[in-house]
């Protein structure tokens, strides 16, 4: 049995899929988060910084709602659609995630929805 998590502080999911889902066992398979600011429904401006930090905002917010936060985390999966923005994603992704960091994999991607520069999704144990 699977149990669905939602968080009323992010906008709703754009498509059909849940924020977050617990499986069977201890594990929470939080969805990509993109930059998109809950008030608008826009991604934020500023560049990939911006959008990172409001990415991991909206990461926060899910995990909240399942009661996690960012040390929970053991696994992040990052869609950048151009790679030359590792480096400003990197810096904040070191800034917010606690240490020991969780398992990472970053991977380039043609393009993301509503034309997002950076998303990441997540997996975290209760």
């Amino acid at each position: 049995m699977r149990e669905i998590v939602t968080s009323p502080q992010i906008a709703p999911p754009a498509g059909p899929y849940s924020h977050a889902v617990i499986g069977t066992g201890d594990l929470v398979y939080v969805s990509g988060q993109t930059g998109q600011d809950p008030s608008t429904g826009e991604i934020v401006g500023g560049g990939v910084a911006a959008e990172t930090r409001q990415v991991f905002a909206n990461l926060l917010q899910v995990l909240h709602a399942a009661g996690l936060d960012f040390a929970s985390v053991v696994k992040c999966n990052v869609f950048l659609v151009d790679m030359a923005d590792f480096g400003s994603m990197n810096a904040v992704f070191a800034e917010v995630m606690p240490g020991p960091y969780p398992a990472r994999s970053t991977v380039a991607v043609a393009a993301l929805p509503l034309g997002a520069r950076v998303e990441i999704e997540c997996v975290a144990a209760r």
